[in-house]
């Protein structure tokens, strides 16, 4: 008995140990990858500016018909039918006979009811919103141009740090000078274009703040922490510094390459914006963008990251998040 306590024991000590070994190695081969995974696992700081003033899409109100139900002034007349309604309110009367003030009344009510549906029908902007004009509920272009810059363009990031924080986001005019500013800041460096991409959706005003949110959450997911915010006229400015790979702020910046930012604009209308192959092509499409007048821009908002002057993002960053971007260069 006590030669078989001892093999157990000697057994359990052999299977603990080698537990242990396979344990401290599975730790070290995951430390391993882990530090040297793509550096997309870092978290990085990003700017944001902007926001959405279109106007809310007016209801037309149903025109009265004239002497309509609550306007039944012409009496009942010994004759058999409504005064003002001619042959067409003599129906009642072909359908069981007699005519009475109750069968005037229902008839009057259905009658009713028909003239508003059809009328509501044709005020329809787009058949499927009741109610709404083609005037008052217009065709809106959702678009996106995003570029990715060169590093060595590390200006761009002081002058979009400068557009966020003086933009006046709160009002039309101050998302139109917004929009400008941007085209201009990122048109004065085509000689650091590297990347480029456009995208788009034509909806009606009701449904453009959902497709414009959409796009924006897409950019602003990408972003670990907007340590610059101006949108919708709330300024928040916080500390411009690279975040680490823990997520807290620090002070480095590592071998990185490039710059990317993005445009997300709201326009009234059917925008032409065209799909980036070139430099020519992105060009045009920064030229299009950057000519929408402020009656006609119902959204803008500016993205870029990292926000940090001097910090930029790596090629495997780039093309673990931006996979839509294109070679212009």
């Amino acid at each position: 008995m006590q030669i078989q306590s001892e093999r157990i024991k000697s057994g359990i000590k052999r299977f603990l140990k080698m537990f242990t070994k396979r344990a401290l190695v599975l730790t070290l081969v995951t430390g391993l990858v882990f530090s040297q995974a793509s550096p997309a696992f870092a978290a990085r700081s990003g700017g944001r500016a902007g926001g959405f003033r279109a106007p809310s899409p007016t209801r037309t109100m149903p025109r009265s018909g004239g002497g309509s139900y609550g306007g039944y002034s012409g009496g009942y007349r010994g004759g058999g039918y409504y005064g003002g309604g001619g042959g067409f309110f003599m129906l009642p009367f072909m359908f069981g006979g007699g005519g009475g003030l109750f069968s005037l009344l229902i008839f009057f009510a259905i009658a009713s009811f028909l003239i508003n549906t059809f009328r509501n029908l044709a005020a329809s902007g787009d058949g499927t919103t009741p109610g709404l004009s083609s005037t008052a509920n217009p065709t809106v272009t959702v678009a996106k141009v995003q570029i990715g810059l060169l590093a060595s363009a590390r200006e761009l990031q002081t002058d979009l740090n400068r557009v966020a924080r003086t933009s006046d986001t709160s009002t039309n005019a101050g998302l139109s000078g917004l929009l400008q500013e941007s085209v201009l800041a990122l048109l004065r460096h085509p000689e650091f274009w590297a990347y480029g991409s456009t995208d788009g959706e034509v909806t009606k005003l009701t449904q453009a703040e959902t497709v414009f949110n959409r796009y924006t959450l897409q950019a602003r997911s990408k972003l670990a922490a907007e340590t610059l915010s101006n949108v919708n006229g709330q300024l928040r400015n916080g500390d411009a510094k690279t975040l680490g790979a823990d997520g807290t702020l620090a002070d480095i910046a590592g071998d990185n390459e490039y710059i990317v930012a993005t445009l997300i604009i709201a326009s009234k209308g059917k925008l032409s914006i065209p799909q980036i192959n070139n430099a020519s092509d992105l060009r045009q499409a920064l030229r299009t963008a950057g000519a929408i007048s402020s009656e006609e821009l119902y959204g803008v908002e500016l993205l870029w990251e990292p926000q940090a002057e001097g910090d930029v993002l790596t090629a495997d960053e780039v093309m673990a998040d931006y996979p839509e971007l294109r070679l212009v260069a």
